[in-house]
């Protein structure tokens, strides 16, 4: 019985000593920002979902192809588009799906890059662009990649769906699942290669959406710039791969993509280019010629290169300029930080026109947690609503009264 009322004449001394006890007052003035870290890249994946609504109605320029779509990777943001969500067959370019599921399974580890694989017959006997496999002939996972990523063999294509799924019916299933994740609502796969077959579409918008995770892997970029090299078949025959992708030659910038071209689906191009700290993606698709759909894919880049930047507007973990009133609480109030990152695709010169307004409570109700959502911070162009920053509170506040208790609980009762 002693020992809890020296606790108890413990804790009221305590309380005497509190700021609210002795008059004085508590400095709520803000205190310095911490040092934010970058932002993840895009090699880490965790990519925001491309934008709903272009930033112009229109194109800028005059498209001689079926379907356009310009975006910036990072971001998701959509520069402009031309009938971005017709169906449509788009050859070859359907094998983005495939490198991006073979880059994925090897990420998580249930393919290692040099793993062999032993060609079988249905795979060597594919028709179209190949690598000229032979029945029973080794080659491992990466060279395959390689081939198909460089050389658009459908070969190398149907080796590696045999291999991740058991065949190339299980594997189109599986493209078709990752598809739907991916919010791809207008796609479906029946094969792996893009060779023509029924019921096989999709459209400028979906290849952006499966382009810009293929293009988020690094291990993509260790193939995708290769212009020539000769695959060794191991019997003495030699391959040479020569990439499709002629813009790598003929834009500065330019370090990856996919060609397709069937008699359906014309000539198309899923093409990405970075300069400074932008990537751009442009998708062209139904063109007339193979020089076309690089012509058009060209003058997408240079549109976006000469007119928008990216604008850091946020970053996770800034400071709020003031406090929030707090009733009921320790304190009178509390810190709070943005809880997001964010950066525009802004026409260069217009980053005046980007305002931040604040959507908070008059007052939060103690306890309040650190990391609580406390409201949001709204990004506006031009007075246009754009997207929303999550605001959360930066420090604990506890209830009047719960110090004492936790100094109770944790030590009165151990006396």
């Amino acid at each position: 019985m002693r020992k809890r009322m020296l606790a108890l004449l413990v804790c009221l001394v305590l309380a005497c000593l509190l700021p609210w006890g002795t008059g004085e007052e508590i400095d709520l003035s803000p205190t310095p920002s911490p040092a934010v870290p970058d932002a993840p890249d895009a090699g880490s994946l965790r990519l925001p979902p491309i934008s709903e609504a272009p930033l112009l109605q229109a194109p800028p320029m005059r498209l001689d192809c079926a379907a356009a779509l310009l975006m910036e990777a990072e971001s998701g943001q959509v520069i402009f588009e031309m009938n971005a969500d017709s169906p449509r067959p788009v050859a070859s370019v359907t094998k983005v799906m495939t490198i991006l599921l073979t880059l994925e399974q090897m990420d998580a580890g249930r393919v290692s890059p040099n793993q062999p694989v032993t060609i079988s017959q249905s795979a060597a006997g594919m028709g179209g662009s190949q690598v000229l496999l032979d029945v029973g002939e080794t080659q491992d996972v990466d060279a395959l990649l390689k081939c198909m990523i460089v050389g658009s063999a459908n070969d190398a294509a149907v080796a590696l769906a045999e291999t991740l799924y058991g065949s190339e019916e299980l594997c189109a299933e599986a493209m078709n699942r990752r598809a739907e994740e991916l919010g791809m609502s207008d796609t479906h796969f029946v094969n792996c290669t893009g060779l023509p077959a029924e019921g096989q579409h999709t459209t400028a918008r979906d290849v952006a959406v499966m382009s810009r995770q293929m293009f988020a892997h690094p291990h993509y970029f260790d193939h995708s710039a290769v212009w020539m090299e000769d695959i060794d078949h191991g019997d003495g025959r030699v391959t040479q791969l020569v990439n499709t992708n002629k813009l790598l030659r003929l834009y500065d910038g330019c370090d990856g993509g996919k060609t397709g071209s069937t008699k359906e689906a014309g000539y198309c191009v899923s093409a990405t280019a970075n300069r400074g700290d932008m990537r751009l993606i442009a998708v062209v698709l139904g063109a007339a010629s193979g020089k076309e759909r690089f012509d058009i894919a060209k003058r997408m880049f240079d549109f976006g290169f000469a007119n928008y930047r990216r604008y850091p507007v946020a970053k996770r973990g800034t400071k709020v300029k003031g406090r929030l009133p707090v009733t009921g609480g320790e304190a009178d109030g509390v810190g709070l930080v943005l809880d997001g990152d964010l950066t525009l695709l802004v026409n260069k010169g217009d980053e005046q026109r980007v305002a931040l307004s604040p959507d908070l409570p008059e007052s939060l109700t103690a306890p309040v947690r650190e990391g609580d959502a406390v409201g949001h911070v709204t990004v506006e162009v031009d007075g246009r609503p754009v997207a929303q920053i999550p605001v959360a509170a930066a420090e604990t506040v506890e209830a009047k009264g719960n110090g004492i208790k936790r100094f109770w609980h944790n030590w009165a009762w151990r006396l």
